[in-house]
């Protein structure tokens, strides 16, 4: 389980960092009340800043998971249960984002799909 999650958190990291090279760098975009004047306030979340971040908090998961078996071997963890419990944490949250990374595909195919 832990080598299929390495494998596919490694390509889906390349995958995202190879899109975020190719993207333009766009300003973001805020809200603003009608009538408002002057800049947005800083406040507002970036959305791709957001994303990167929870993907970096996934890779590190799966990471951590990634080193338990050897750590169980090396006598530095001695509770199975508590690698069994970070093994199905890092699983479900890398099934999290990829999740997500469907759902984003698919708004990205239904707006493409929109006639103008």
């Amino acid at each position: 389980m832990v080598e299929r999650i390495g494998k596919d958190s490694a390509l889906a990291r390349e995958a995202l960092a190879a899109a975020l090279r190719r993207a333009p760098e766009r300003a973001p975009v805020a809200a603003q009340p009608a009538g408002a004047e002057g800049p947005a306030p800083a406040s507002a979340p970036d959305f791709a800043r957001a994303l990167e971040d929870g993907l970096e908090r996934v890779d590190e998961r799966v990471k951590a998971a990634d080193e338990l078996p050897l750590d169980l071997l090396g006598g530095k963890v001695s509770d199975f249960h508590e690698i069994a419990v970070q093994l199905k944490s890092a699983e479900l949250s890398f099934r999290f984002a990829m999740e997500i990374r469907n759902k984003l595909v698919d708004a990205y195919r239904e707006v493409m799909r929109m006639n103008v």
